[in-house]
């Protein structure tokens, strides 16, 4: 691969899923580095004032702040763009960061959206406490229905968003039908697709106008730092993002940008051996817990829905104990091998109970208008054999009676 080969979108839009994970975006300094160079710097130094004058005018290419731009950065956000088949993308320094930009980067007061009831517990807080504090009208419905978006929409809605599969839920929103019904009505959709990945999953190939990531998920893979990229068009990333990513600075660290390019070269791998893997443990615990929801199994509600729209069905889902908060505590300090975290797909196996950790901001009735229970415990399935896996969750349940 020659030096500049990486960031031609002629020749790397050609490539395979797995062959854009590993090569796409990077791009070598004169020193023809194989792994992606890691620029530890703020600024960057001009031959000239004038060259200075230029960079900030627009009138040179190069490089000016690392708020702004960095080259390890860049091939952070050419790679994600590539894999999730948009035309540019913006790297952040978290997925929060990610979600945030995303939506205020476009709203302003008297605007109106329209958001899926199932999400993650702080994407919640931006729908109902962030956006209303601006004067930006929000309503909440369940996304598993498209025509919820229809009846939701007011004239001054300008975006939809929502998450899918939705965490903690599992819920599987139509990508087709509502970016299809969003697209009719000149309305933005903004997909949260750190759950599947572009490994499994391109909401754009279906309409979306927008992705979000947490790349603190399954992108890195290993736990190791905080991410997220926004996807979308030129136009969108360069004139509608950039003002907002430029004076508000929610910018990755160039060390974070390069821990996440190394997490994708094994993404394709990670993702599907955990899914592999979280359907055996799925399996097994849909004989012993009252209510499974993993979108991989049948006995999901939107199973065939989840199936034409992912690869496969990722590492994590979630289940129910009838015995409420006590009981999910109970199995989770039985453990002796999965890790009771709240965070998701590492390659070790991890569990939380959302009501009392992730979504523990959020208020009662909401929590259980989204589905989100006393009992319901969600699992990120990893690397290890699964049938270790399934002995220790044995164990535990047998230490709660079940």
């Amino acid at each position: 691969m020659k030096r500049r080969t990486g960031q031609d979108r002629a020749i790397t839009a050609k490539w395979r899923p797995a062959t854009q994970a590993v090569r796409g975006g990077t791009a070598r300094s004169e020193f023809g580095e194989t792994s992606e160079a890691l620029f530890l710097t703020s600024g960057y130094a001009y031959d000239c004032a004038g060259d200075a004058a230029a960079r900030f005018a627009g009138d040179q290419v190069g490089m000016t702040y690392s708020r702004l731009q960095n080259p390890t950065v860049e091939m952070l956000e050419q790679r994600v763009a590539l894999m999730e088949g948009t035309e540019a993308a913006r790297a952040t320094a978290t997925g929060m960061a990610a979600m945030t930009a995303a939506l205020l980067c476009q709203l302003q007061t008297g605007d109106h959206v329209v958001a899926g009831r199932a999400a993650f517990g702080s994407c919640r807080w931006l729908v109902d406490t962030l956006l209303p504090k601006f004067g930006i009208a929000t309503t909440v419905i369940d996304a598993r229905d498209p025509q919820q978006f229809i009846d939701a929409t007011r004239p001054e809605t300008k975006v939809y968003f929502f998450e899918t599969p939705a965490n903690p839920t599992m819920d599987i929103v139509d990508l087709e039908a509502v970016c299809g019904i969003a697209k009719e009505r000149g309305i933005v959709s903004v997909v949260d697709n750190a759950f599947a990945t572009p490994a499994l999953q391109r909401p754009v190939e279906f309409g979306a106008d927008v992705v979000a990531h947490s790349a603190t998920k399954m992108m890195d893979g290993q736990g190791r730092v905080l991410a997220g990229v926004v996807c979308g068009t030129e136009d969108f990333i360069n004139n509608t993002l950039l003002p907002f990513h430029r004076n508000t600075g929610p910018t990755i660290s160039p060390f974070n940008a390069w821990v996440v390019l190394k997490g994708l070269e094994t993404l394709d791998l990670r993702i599907r051996r955990q899914s592999e893997n979280s359907i055996k443990v799925g399996k097994f615990l849909e004989g012993r817990v009252p209510r499974i929801l993993h979108p991989g199994l049948p006995s999901h509600p939107q199973h065939n829905l989840a199936m034409r729209q992912m690869d496969a069905a990722g590492s994590i889902f979630a289940f129910e104990l009838d015995g409420g908060r006590s009981q999910a505590h109970g199995l989770l300090d039985a453990l002796k091998l999965i890790d009771i975290s709240n965070n998701i797909g590492d390659s070790r196996s991890l569990m939380t109970h959302p009501s009392s950790t992730t979504h523990s901001g959020v208020d009662e009735a909401k929590r259980l208008e989204m589905g989100v229970t006393e009992g319901m415990i969600r699992i990120n399935v990893g690397l290890e054999d699964p049938q270790d896996v399934i002995d220790d969750l044995g164990q535990a349940l047998k230490a709660v009676g079940l």
